[in-house]
């Protein structure tokens, strides 16, 4: 049984409430379908979101950049973050412009971010990061060298204090707007990965791997 949270004020859903969702299954499967976060911290009073890739290893976020980035260089003082992650699955087109709205699963991490030191951890970090956005690659390709892992911070979030929210369905109109004479409904909407296209320089009779060739997203459901 997925482990269930009595969410804090700040991460409890407030608006359309039946939309919260609070336990952990739900929230991973979200994280592990998306590809990119936006993390959200303040700097001298001045407010920054900053989308970026990452990378989930049970109940930790891992997200990297340059150790150069404004983002990275706050964040490494374990500076208070908000990482959000939104998923579209459809759009939703009522009879009224009013009751529009977006199929979605949206997951919110409010926690703070630390620094990853340990050189075995950044590795593996940095292998989760790569998995994730493309399992089978790290094996295939060359790791990093020692001024790479230099150049590059990466930090872990715990998925401590966390929250989700999930639209799904048809539209839901005023009963008065039901009669209306246009049509409504949901288009769906998915990811899917077109046929890889080779670099210029590559030699020939090297071919796409297989999990290029069959590259797939696995998309689930969560419960609403």
């Amino acid at each position: 049984m997925s482990e269930r949270q009595i969410p804090p004020q700040r991460t409890r859903v407030i608006r359309e409430p039946e939309s919260g969702v609070y336990d952990r299954e739900t929230v991973y499967c979200i994280l592990d379908e998306g590809f990119i976060c936006h993390v959200g911290f303040a700097l001298d009073g001045q407010p920054f979101v900053i989308p970026t890739s990452y990378g989930r290893k049970n109940a930790t976020m891992y997200i990297h950049g340059s150790a150069a980035s404004r983002m990275l260089r706050q964040l490494k003082e374990s500076v208070p973050v908000c990482v959000t992650v939104t998923l579209l699955d459809g759009l939703v087109l009522a009879r009224s412009v009013f009751n529009h709205s977006m199929n979605y699963r949206s997951v919110v991490v409010i926690g703070k971010a630390t620094l990853v030191d340990d050189l075995s951890e950044k590795i593996a970090a940095l292998r989760v990061l790569s998995e994730h956005i493309l399992p089978g690659r790290w094996d295939d390709a060359r790791q990093p060298n020692e001024r790479e892992l230099k150049a590059t911070s990466v930090l872990r979030v715990p998925i401590e204090e966390f929250s989700a929210k999930v639209r799904t369905g048809p539209p839901i109109d005023d009963e008065e707007d039901y009669s209306f004479p246009t049509w409504a409904g949901v288009i769906p909407r998915e990811i899917a990965a077109g046929e890889p296209i080779s670099e210029s320089r590559l030699k020939a009779g090297r071919a796409a791997p297989e999990y290029a060739r069959k590259y797939s997203r696995v998309q689930t459901r969560a419960r609403a």
